[in-house]
């Protein structure tokens, strides 16, 4: 949780998800990890493609990401396959994002960090390309969300406890804006408010569609959801936006009360 700072004590805190919020990763990011994925688990478990592309999924359902069912049914260290997933020598052909973004981050009041489930090496490669790194006060990464020598990524709220108590924050004063739904429903059970951030919901909803097939219940109602219109949302999000410029005006600054 490097670079966090004090701010006033009724000042919003803003967290962002990075891949799907700040840039386009379903365009070739996603893609491209879970090649990356799906190959790991078949050099580290000695299965064919298609039995580590079966697996891959496989943790992806029962456990919410890939990493800790490896972790949990086959003892891999986290350091390793993240390192070993998340290289991509050629990034910067992969990103995409709205150059307004950047702007927008600048111009909203308010302390403001990345909550991340990807490593630090790659979160700051990838604001880096995007010249975003000065946008915000501090990175939260995976490696920062162990607690009692446990991976506690998003969504476990015993994570999001912690991260509160580390910047001196209460939930009332936090948003959290996200393009996962299952993120912000865990982050509203403590009392944070969430922004369902859906820029990239068409491809996005495709992309776990395709992983889940009919038994993701959460792709689903994405879908679902979007094709509603605009502005339906679940009624665990407070707002729900396509722009980073909306966030001032869909969020009141200060806590809630």
């Amino acid at each position: 949780m490097r670079g966090a700072r004090a701010g006033s004590p009724r000042s919003t805190v803003w967290l962002f998800d990075m891949d799907d919020t700040l840039h386009d990763a379903s365009w070739q990011v996603f893609p491209r990890m879970n090649l990356e994925m799906s190959a790991y688990i078949q050099r580290h478990l000695q299965v064919d493609a298609q039995r580590a592309d079966e697996l891959r999924r496989h943790f992806w359902r029962r456990y919410g990401a890939t990493l800790l069912g490896l972790m949990q049914e086959h003892g891999v260290r986290a350091e390793h396959f993240l390192e070993e997933t998340h290289r991509f020598s050629d990034l910067a052909r992969l990103l995409r994002a709205d150059a307004a973004q950047r702007a927008a981050l600048r111009r909203l009041p308010g302390r403001k960090y990345v909550l991340t489930n990807a490593p630090r090496a790659y979160a700051l490669r990838v604001l880096g390309a995007f010249d975003m790194l000065r946008e915000f006060d501090g990175v939260i990464a995976v490696e920062d969300m162990r607690q009692f020598g446990k991976l506690r990524p998003k969504p476990d709220a015993r994570m999001l406890r912690h991260v509160l108590r580390r910047l001196g924050v209460r939930p009332s004063q936090c948003v959290l804006v996200e393009d996962t739904l299952g993120h912000l429903r865990a982050a509203r059970t403590l009392g944070l408010r969430g922004v369902w951030f859906t820029r990239y919901a068409h491809r996005a909803a495709r992309r776990q569609a395709a992983e889940a097939a009919a038994a993701a219940a959460e792709s689903a109602q994405t879908l679902r959801l979007h094709r509603a219109g605009r502005h339906g949302r679940p009624g665990y999000v407070s707002a729900r936006t396509a722009s980073l410029w909306q966030l001032p005006r869909l969020i009141p600054a200060g806590p809630r009360t």
